[in-house]
């Protein structure tokens, strides 16, 4: 430990690769750009920088920490050997364990002489590995002296010394208080501060020594299972298979996202006061979706982060589709698949905490901003990583080993939230068809790795092809077996009514759907041609007796616009519509005898005529039927934020250039700390004044191409000293030969470096 006596001395001696590489993981230590090593290894050992730095390590990596801590490697060097001992052997230490340590500055030395920052301390906590503080006298004795004393045990002692030695290593009780000799002792308490295998810490607390805690442990600090990753059983499949059965999930994904899009469309949900969709709304989407609030609120989350839904400016604002709504039906499913799989993995909210409730004991809804969690993407990332590290096809058996996996893996990285991110994440990659089985698929893959076409590929080769044809039966009900093709879709849609979904979709065929088709500008004809050409199964002429009886009353009473008119030839009909009430709200007046017109936009006539009983119809200017219906609400898509390329949730990855630069900035702060100066030039009050000794000594510096010392406050306010070989000194600026320029302003003292 001589030769490297603190961390900055360590820092100094790493090769540029070594350091490079730690600034790269340790962000946080290169912003701002250290003026030295001194500056770094001050930065490197507060206890927020080794917290941060702690998050990423496995549970192995922690325990060799706090073993290290445990033998005050904090304060004395602690050789590996030691180390190792306390580990156990085998296995001695985690292959790789003290190097990962070491590129992270948590540990430095060589194998004879580990150390650890001191704000370490403060990040296990007074208890590193559950064990408690050294007991003087204990520490003295001689070798066996603790287990002999843990040999007179009796039952309840044993009891009581091995549950502390688990950790806590504290304890409250009222015996504490008591101070007595063994003889005289009668609890368990009094009688292990009798022997001096507890410490009164107070006359309320109790704590096991650390020397006691380890011989109970056999001398090892960690348990046994920690030093070793968890297995992660797995089940083994086709890759076809795990494809197939996520593509039927997918599918009925798709099919959920363009039913409520749909539904929003004729009747927007409001926003609440506080942001997001009421708990009354999410419950009726579920119930006319039929499916469980959890999906629902999963589905509301992937269009909203889609960009397909947003809440308008209006004062009473509503959640309405955007204008990318339409562009995305429209789109093939492997395109409307990616887009929400996409949105999905950048989501920076956990769907899943919608009905559980907030620090202040209210419900979260969806869409809120309890909701968010800006490292959700991060934590579906590392879930689907493991995922992908496994053998194609292969699923894991059970959430629960998975959960232990990543837990084991980075057990201080995600909170309390951290297990259930983890559930989250495979129950929503099952719904998105990323995951069957409990196996990545191959879009899922593609996925991960930043594939979109891929992924969109793979999905579309997955899915099930569409059909061409249903099935028409007797009870007036459409089968379709499959997936319809986009056009027959639509086609069905608009003269049946859903009734069933899933892998085969039930639509029925009822006077009101008959009539809906009608108004959209199919005739009977047309209808009669749709269910022949595209039925397997003969068309009931119960459904054709349906289509013609709608259709000869459909359209008799025709609607204009005066602000509108409606026309018929029956003027007996004309007469009836004049005698109803609607026909007096409307102020409806006869022109002709069989035409009225009406200061009323067409649409609403027609739906109070509607509502009176009678089946008007639009017509256009030549006479032909018109949809007269709303297509829905729409508003301006908003740009969805640029994809974050580190999902980490902390600062952006320093590039090489930014590295290359905090680099030469920590080593030429070591430069000039090292160098010897001569007379020191100063300039008056501290800076920013361009004096003429300090322009002298600087031109003298560049005409000679001698090394000169100086000091300066840079652009955060931050002093710190360079040695630099000036090339040119004038407008404002001092250039050196390393392309460097330094605002004369800012340089506070300049000296030659004495040779």
């Amino acid at each position: 430990m001589a030769a490297h006596s603190s961390l900055a001395d360590w820092l100094r001696s790493l090769p540029d690769d070594a350091l490079a590489a730690l600034l790269r993981a340790r962000r946080d230590l290169a912003t701002p750009p250290p003026a030295n090593s001194d500056v770094l290894a001050t930065r490197a050992g507060t206890a927020g920088s080794v917290a941060r730095a702690c998050e990423d390590l496995d549970s192995a990596a922690l325990a060799v920490l706090e073993t290290l801590l445990v033998a005050g490697a904090d304060t004395e060097p602690v050789p590996a050997d030691r180390l190792a001992t306390l580990l156990a052997s085998p296995p001695a230490l985690p292959p790789g364990t003290l190097d990962r340590l070491r590129s992270l500055a948590l540990v430095w030395g060589d194998d004879d002489a580990l150390a650890v920052p001191a704000a370490a301390r403060d990040v296990f906590g007074p208890f590193p590995a559950g064990l408690g503080a050294s007991s003087p006298q204990l520490a003295a004795g001689e070798p066996g002296t603790v287990a002999a004393r843990l040999d007179d045990l009796g039952d309840d002692e044993r009891a009581l010394v091995s549950t502390l030695s688990a950790g806590p290593p504290i304890g409250r009780t009222r015996d504490a208080a008591t101070t007595a000799s063994l003889e005289a002792a009668t609890t368990p308490v009094a009688k292990l501060l009798a022997r001096g295998l507890l410490l009164r810490r107070d006359e309320q607390t109790v704590e096991l020594p650390r020397e006691v805690g380890l011989a109970l442990r056999g001398g090892v600090v960690p348990a046994p299972d920690v030093l070793t990753e968890p297995e992660l059983p797995t089940s083994p499949h086709p890759q076809s298979t795990v494809d197939a059965a996520a593509a039927g999930e997918a599918a009925e994904l798709l099919r959920l996202a363009e039913a409520l899009l749909r539904a929003w469309s004729e009747q927007p949900p409001p926003v609440l006061k506080a942001g997001g969709l009421g708990v009354r709304e999410l419950r009726r989407l579920a119930r006319e979706l039929d499916l469980d609030e959890r999906t629902a609120t999963l589905v509301v989350e992937l269009v909203a982060g889609a960009g397909l839904v947003a809440s308008d400016d209006d004062p009473a604002s509503a959640w309405v589709p955007t204008t990318l709504t339409d562009s995305w039906l429209s789109s093939p499913p492997s395109g409307r698949w990616l887009t929400l799989a996409t949105a999905w993995l950048d989501l920076p909210r956990m769907p899943g905490l919608a009905g559980a409730r907030d620090a202040r004991d209210k419900v979260i809804v969806p869409l809120s901003e309890e909701a968010r969690r800006p490292l959700a993407p991060s934590v579906r990332r590392r879930v689907l990583g493991v995922l992908a590290d496994l053998p194609g096809g292969c699923g894991v058996k059970s959430v629960d080993e998975l959960v232990a996996l990543l837990a084991w893996r980075a057990p201080r990285k995600g909170g309390r939230l951290r297990d259930q991110g983890v559930r989250d994440t495979v129950a929503e990659a099952g719904a998105l068809g990323i995951v069957g089985l409990g196996a990545l698929t191959t879009a899922g893959g593609a996925l991960l790795d930043d594939d979109p076409h891929g992924a969109a590929a793979a999905m579309a080769e997955a899915l099930p092809q569409p059909v061409d044809h249903v099935l028409v039966q007797a009870d007036h009900t459409v089968v379709a077996p499959g997936p319809l093709e986009p056009d027959l879709a639509r086609q069905i849609e608009a003269v049946a009514d859903v009734e069933s979904a899933g892998h085969a979709t039930m639509y029925r065929v009822s006077e009101t759907s008959v009539r809906r088709a009608l108004d959209a500008g199919r005739t009977a004809d047309e209808l009669h041609e749709l269910f022949r050409a595209r039925s397997r199964t003969p068309v009931p002429q119960s459904l054709s007796y349906l289509v013609d009886d709608v259709a000869r009353r459909h359209g008799r009473l025709r609607g204009g616009v005066a602000a509108s008119f409606l026309r018929c030839d029956d003027e007996v009909l004309l007469t009836e519509v004049l005698g109803t009430q609607a026909a007096s709200e409307l102020e409806l007046r006869r022109i002709a005898p069989t035409v009225l017109v009406c200061p009323y936009p067409l649409a609403e006539v027609l739906d109070a005529l509607r509502g009176a009983g009678f089946a008007p119809a639009a017509e256009g200017p030549d006479g032909r039927v018109l949809d007269l219906r709303p297509r829905g609400r729409r508003i301006a898509a908003r740009g969805r934020p640029a994809r974050r390329t580190d999902v980490t949730g902390r600062a952006g990855a320093l590039g090489d250039e930014q590295l290359r630069a905090v680099l030469a900035h920590v080593r030429a702060g070591d430069r000039a700390a090292r160098s010897r100066k001569g007379s020191v030039v100063r300039l008056p009050g501290g800076g920013g004044a361009d004096t003429s000794a300090t322009m002298a000594l600087l031109s003298r510096a560049a005409s000679e191409r001698r090394e000169v010392w100086i000091g300066f406050v840079d652009s955060h306010g931050t002093a710190t000293q360079r040695v630099v070989t000036p090339v040119r000194v004038g407008a404002g600026l001092l250039e050196t030969t390393a392309g460097e320029r330094y605002p004369l302003h800012r340089i506070t003292s300049a000296a030659l470096v004495e040779d």
